[in-house]
């Protein structure tokens, strides 16, 4: 009954009997000091109001929440008129205006366009898009009216996001003290791609920066002379040859080829710049006017090594060991699982309700990628991997199956971890890498004696650290690195070494001018005599550099003794600090520009190929950079 059958009833009456709106709603119970309504501008769909019999605040909340401009119908029982409305416009009318003039209030053509060119160059689409009719119709029903821009447009607000980028790198790359860049080539769909990052730390608050330098597509044959050419164009055109400690590159052999062959020996040279001439002029046919092309040094990707350890040594183990027939046996039934739960919609449901998870094909080049896949599969219980071996048709795993992927995930986890750690990028400094491998290392040996199936792995993998880490373990570099990363200083040396290095410490932060430094007053000339203070003197001062050389040594003791690891307390010791950052400017790993590669989109993505090389670049750089750089256009 509604509102005016309910007063007829005799039952109670309530505030809602004279409000002008009762005619929406339908009275259905009492329910003690309330009263219980269905709104009839809610139906067909059942929608329960509870109000106080005293009150009826809680039904005009929702008659302007829900039904906006409801009030245009007042109780015609009770006398009241409707609002004249000019001709006759409907509810639904009204409602559509009022949405209209909300939209275009707060809704510009400039926004619009803004959020087009973000919504282009975050998926990396296609610039015609723009001239589909699909698109078109969706932003002028979605803003009432508005257009979407043309490509005339787009191209120009790329160009000109492109231009403040760089301006924006140039200005933050000229403060940063010491820089390293990482370097890839990346081959899909039969194009080649030539990516660069760059990176330094703050000097002020010791955060790592991260930025895309180069995005360049490499057409014909790919030699070492065209990739030392493309990483000096690119430290040239960003003004950062002089500042680049070291490229970071993986093992490859073309830029193993381009370092080789033209960086300069460190033990022949004091500089450690390689250089040579402007192959291209040379092949163009142009005179070469002295152009030298200059190379920093080169630091091999750890992750990549460690990839070869796993891909080369571990294979290698396997393979002529007693376990051989175990493992292959083993690991044909886990990729039998992983493909078919890759591949068939029937295996991903079997492991999404069998044990709750998603498993995936591991990558050829990701070795830590497979370790968690097996992982997923030890954590199954027997009863689970039963029934999902059944449901995948796969051959059912046996006892010592089990207890050799069980002792795999265990044996393995330092590995999986230390790949973990340096493909990091915010926290990952290159005094993070000996630490990282002696501890590898010493994990690995805790366990061969407790192994029953990796002993000799473990062996050839502990070789393989040896060998493949052996420079690593012999740089200056590395070492100053992870003597001034607070979190390690010198515990990971032999007692016997520690004073040598504090010694090389305070060589190398002598030549350090920190800007926090308080600077010790240098012997005068007598020659120069401004004040009385000047001319008074009782003795031969003590050489100025003594005194520096002292003060050196002081904080390179107070920082070896102490005990915070955290970075903020490299404020306390500012000529450590200076070497902090000089020498953990560097990244262990070619992760960020493999990253760069694996924006999602990028290479994979059919409607790339709409895009010329020069803008498929820029929309690129553009994208990765778009967290650390304002590139909105006003």
């Amino acid at each position: 009954m509604d509102a005016d059958q309910h007063e007829s009833s005799g039952e109670t009456k309530s505030a809602m009997h004279t409000w002008r709106f009762r005619h929406h709603f339908t009275y259905k119970a009492d329910q003690g000091k309330n009263i219980i309504v269905q709104c009839n501008l809610c139906l067909p769909r059942v929608n329960l109001l509870s109000t106080s019999k005293t009150s009826t605040s809680n039904l005009k909340k929702h008659l302007d929440r829900t039904h906006l401009g409801c009030e245009a119908c007042p109780d015609v029982k009770r006398g009241r008129k409707k609002e004249e409305r000019n001709g006759e416009e409907s509810r639904h009318c009204q409602l559509k205006k009022l949405k209209a003039e909300i939209i275009s209030k707060y809704t510009t053509q400039a926004k619009v366009d803004d959020l087009i060119y973000d919504f282009i160059v975050e998926d990396c689409l296609s610039f015609y898009v723009l001239e589909q009719p699909g698109f078109m119709k969706l932003i002028a029903g979605l803003t009432e009216g508005l257009k979407s821009m043309d490509r005339v447009t787009l191209f120009t607000k790329v160009d000109q996001s492109f231009s403040r980028m760089r301006e924006e790198l140039m200005s933050r790359l000229s403060s940063a003290q010491y820089v390293c860049t990482t370097a890839d080539i990346w081959t899909a769909n039969n194009r080649s791609f030539f990516g660069m990052t760059c990176h330094w730390i703050d000097s002020f608050s010791l955060e790592r920066k991260s930025v895309a330098l180069g995005f360049a597509r490499l057409q014909g044959k790919i030699t070492y002379d065209t990739i030392a050419g493309r990483i000096h164009d690119i430290h040239v055109a960003f003004n950062i040859e002089s500042k680049v400690q070291i490229t970071v590159t993986d093992n490859g052999s073309p830029f193993t080829s381009v370092f080789k062959e033209f960086a300069v020996d460190s033990h022949d040279s004091d500089d450690d710049i390689g250089f040579f001439e402007n192959v291209s002029a040379v092949l163009q046919g142009e005179p070469e006017k002295g152009l030298l092309l200059f190379l920093p040094t080169v630091q091999r990707c750890a992750s990549h090594t460690l990839e070869q350890i796993v891909a080369e040594d571990f294979w290698q183990a396997v393979s002529q060991g007693p376990m051989c027939q175990l493992h292959y046996s083993t690991m044909a039934k886990v990729f039998s699982i992983f493909s078919k739960c890759h591949h068939l919609q029937v295996g991903m449901d079997a492991a999404e309700e069998i044990g709750k998870m998603a498993l995936v094909v591991p990558s050829v080049i990701r070795w830590n990628v497979e370790y968690c896949a097996v992982q997923k599969i030890v954590s199954l219980t027997e009863r689970e991997l039963t029934e999902l071996c059944a449901r995948l048709e796969v051959p059912r795993m046996q006892p010592e199956e089990m207890a050799f992927l069980k002792e795999y995930v265990t044996v393995f986890h330092p590995l999986a971890f230390a790949l973990e750690l340096f493909q990091a990028e915010q926290k990952c400094y290159l005094g993070l890498v000996i630490p990282t491998v002696l501890s590898l290392k010493n994990k690995l040996n805790e366990q061969k004696d407790t192994t029953t199936y990796f002993g000799d792995v473990i062996n050839a993998i502990a070789m393989g650290i040896d060998v493949r880490f052996l420079e690593l373990f012999a740089s200056t570099e590395a070492k100053i690195a992870t003597a001034t990363t607070p979190q390690f200083r010198l515990w990971w040396m032999a007692a016997s070494e520690r004073e040598e290095m504090c010694s090389l410490l305070a060589t190398e932060a002598s030549l350090m001018d920190p800007c926090t430094e308080t600077e010790a007053s240098p012997s005068r000339d007598p020659s120069t005599i401004k004040s009385e203070d000047d001319f008074f003197s009782y003795g031969s001062a003590k050489p100025y550099a003594q005194i520096q050389q002292r003060g050196v040594m002081e904080e390179i003791r107070k920082y070896i003794e102490g005990t915070g690891k955290s970075l903020e307390c490299l404020q306390d010791f500012p000529r450590v600090k200076q070497l902090f950052l000089k020498y953990n400017t560097t990244l262990p790993s070619t992760a960020p520009v493999q990253r760069l590669f694996s924006q999602k989109g990028n290479l994979v993505t059919s409607q790339r190929n709409f895009l010329t090389d020069d803008y498929f670049e820029r929309i690129q750089l553009l994208r990765y950079n778009s967290n650390l750089l304002s590139l909105n256009i006003e």
